[in-house]
């Protein structure tokens, strides 16, 4: 789960932005702090995984408390929520390294198209060991993973997502050699065996993974999937 402090002055707001989070999977709401002072004793009791901020507080600013969180706590991440939108605001917020900025009213959807690319890019970070260019890339620019799926998105079967699919190539190419089992990529992913065989086997059947026929220590056949030869 991930833990989620608000920091909001108007109590209707922050009434508004938990019943939002209640509707999110995966993520847990652990206070509401209504100002500065309030949110860094919650911060140093509760240290959250992510904080969803407001710029206009009480007794300090947003941009302030930014990098108050930036110089005292470099594991937890942010996201503005403000009626702000004044460009230099904006731009500090992005060089405080805020994962996203959200202009009020803000509604459900942008909501969780907010929270979901968040939980999205944790997920993809815990997945991987070493990263390359195109990694560092999705990381960075956001957008560049929708570019990259542009050219077969639409071409892909049903019950195909390109979003798993990507996470399970990327679980099998950063596995090295060896190859994994789809059992092995099921666990990696949270998905079940089932789940990981059908993209799999997708990706062997357009060659951009390989299947190998292997027997398992009580002798039963079982496919491994790996990176093509060609591509090591």
């Amino acid at each position: 789960m991930i833990e989620v402090l608000i920091i909001e002055d108007d109590r209707r707001v922050a009434e508004i932005n938990r019943r939002f989070l209640e509707k999110m999977k995966g993520f847990k709401l652990v206070a509401i702090a209504c100002s500065g002072e309030e949110a860094k004793e919650y911060l140093e009791v509760m240290r959250p995984q992510l904080v969803l901020l407001d710029v206009c507080l009480p007794d300090i600013s947003g941009s302030d408390l930014v990098w108050y969180i930036r110089k005292t706590y470099q594991n937890i991440d942010i996201i503005m929520m403000t009626a702000t939108g004044e460009t230099g605001i904006v731009q500090e917020a992005l060089r405080g390294g805020v994962f996203d900025y959200l202009v009020k009213p803000i509604t459900l959807d942008r909501f969780r198209q907010s929270l979901d690319k968040y939980k999205e890019r944790m997920q993809f970070i815990h997945s991987m060991k070493v990263m390359g260019q195109e990694e560092v890339d999705y990381l960075i620019h956001r957008g560049v993973r929708e570019e990259l799926e542009g050219s077969h998105t639409m071409s892909l079967p049903k019950g195909i997502d390109p979003m798993t699919l990507e996470k399970v190539e990327r679980v099998v190419l950063g596995n090295g050699e060896s190859g994994l089992t789809a059992e092995q990529v099921g666990r990696k992913l949270g998905a079940s065996r089932t789940t990981a065989r059908r993209y799999l086997e997708y990706l062997v059947s357009t060659e951009r993974l390989r299947a190998d026929l292997a027997y398992g220590t009580i002798g039963r056949p079982e496919r491994r999937y790996g990176m093509k030869v060609d591509s090591m």
